[in-house]
C-alpha cells in the first residue's frame, strides 16, 4: 500500500464527498454573503466581522483543498469484497476484553476515518496493527499505557 494512497471504505468515501460538497456549493455561498454584509458596514481595518468572516473563509478553502487531495488519492475498500477468513481493512470483528470479559464491536479503517466514539478504529493504530491479519480464536496483545491489553478475536463480519 502506498504512503499517498488514502484508504476509505465507501462510508468513508461518501462521508468525505458529502463535506466537500456542502463546503464547496452551500458554505460557500453562505460565507461569500457574511463577507459582503461585513464589507458593508464600513473600515474594513478595525471591522471585526469581516476579519472573521476571512479567517473562516481561509479555513474553509484549506479544508477543501485537503478533502479534494485525500479523495484524489482515496483506495476504496469494497465490504462486499472482504474474505472474512482474516481481519482485513473495512473488516467488522467483534473481540472480547479477557481481563474484563467485555464484547467489543470496531471497524477496521484508514486513518482518515478513524473515529473511536463510533467504534472505527484505524489500522495504523496499535489495535489495528495487531489485528489485521487475524483469525477468529487468535489472541491479540496490545500495548497500552496501562499495560499488555489481550483481546480474543470473536468474530469477523461484513455488514
Amino acid at each position: 500500500m502506498s504512503k499517498e494512497e488514502i484508504v476509505l471504505t465507501k462510508e468513508g468515501l461518501a462521508k468525505l464527498q458529502a463535506e466537500l460538497d456542502d463546503l464547496k456549493y452551500v458554505k460557500r455561498k453562505e460565507l461569500a454573503a457574511r463577507i459582503k454584509l461585513a464589507i458593508s458596514y464600513g473600515d474594513l481595518k478595525e471591522n471585526s466581522e469581516y476579519h472573521s468572516a476571512k479567517n473562516d473563509q481561509s479555513f474553509m478553502e484549506t479544508r477543501i483543498i485537503i478533502l479534494e487531495k485525500m479523495l484524489n488519492k482515496a483506495r476504496v475498500v469494497d465490504s462486499e469484497e472482504l474474505d472474512n477468513s482474516t481481519v482485513q481493512i473495512g473488516s467488522f470483528v467483534v473481540l472480547n476484553d479477557i481481563e474484563f470479559s467485555e464484547k467489543m464491536d470496531v471497524q477496521i479503517v484508514g486513518p482518515a476515518e478513524a473515529d473511536v466514539l463510533d467504534n472505527k478504529i484505524s489500522y495504523e493504530s496499535p489495535l489495528g496493527k495487531e489485528l489485521v491479519g487475524k483469525k477468529v480464536g487468535d489472541t491479540i496483545h496490545v500495548v497500552a499505557p496501562m499495560g499488555v491489553v489481550k483481546y480474543e478475536l470473536l468474530q469477523i463480519k461484513t455488514i
